[in-house]
């Protein structure tokens, strides 16, 4: 941390980094940063205070984190009173509804595939599904069209083995919003 001394620091979080910095005594100039922070070194700033989830994108510009200042995760706060009141508790709950779904997808994805009817329960033991997966007719009465949602890690371990029973046209789509 004594390295940041008298060093320029580029953030979105100035407060909580200047709060930061004086607690490991370290005077520094922090500077407030428009977006794409971590591309800021060593050029624009000598360091930066950033929100990371995964740290890809410090890792792809050529950082790494030397401190973590602060973890969090979101919370949704409203008030007593919003929650007695019967029209805003009902936004409430479909605003919760719907980030719920977000998240719950982030995760996931939709496999849609053709499959030969005749090849159907070979692509159906395969597939993990929330409950049981989507089938459809097509033109060609000897196809069918087959969706599941499935875990996104999953998917590219399932690809190979949906096409080696049968499914063809195999599309991996993302996912906004999932409600369960």
């Amino acid at each position: 941390m004594q390295d940041l001394e008298g060093k320029r620091i580029a953030t979105e979080a100035v407060g909580m980094t200047q709060r930061f910095l004086r607690q490991h005594g370290v005077s520094a100039e922090v500077e407030f940063s428009w977006g794409a922070t971590e591309v800021k070194p060593p050029i624009l700033a000598d360091a930066i205070v950033d929100v990371s989830e995964t740290g890809s994108s410090l890792r792809a510009n050529g950082l790494h984190p030397i401190h973590v200042v602060l973890e969090s995760t979101p919370r949704f706060i409203a008030s007593h009173g919003a929650l007695a009141e019967g029209a805003r508790k009902q936004q409430i709950d479909r605003l919760l509804m719907l980030l719920r779904g977000a998240i719950t997808a982030a995760t996931r994805v939709m496999l849609s595939m053709n499959v030969p009817r005749d090849h159907l329960s070979q692509v159906l033991a395969i597939l993990p599904a929330l409950s049981t997966p989507t089938t459809a007719p097509l033109a060609d009465a000897a196809w069918l069209d087959v969706s599941a949602v499935v875990e996104e890690k999953q998917a590219r371990l399932l690809i190979p083995d949906l096409y080696a029973a049968g499914a063809r046209g195999i599309i991996e789509l993302p996912i906004n919003k999932l409600i369960e």
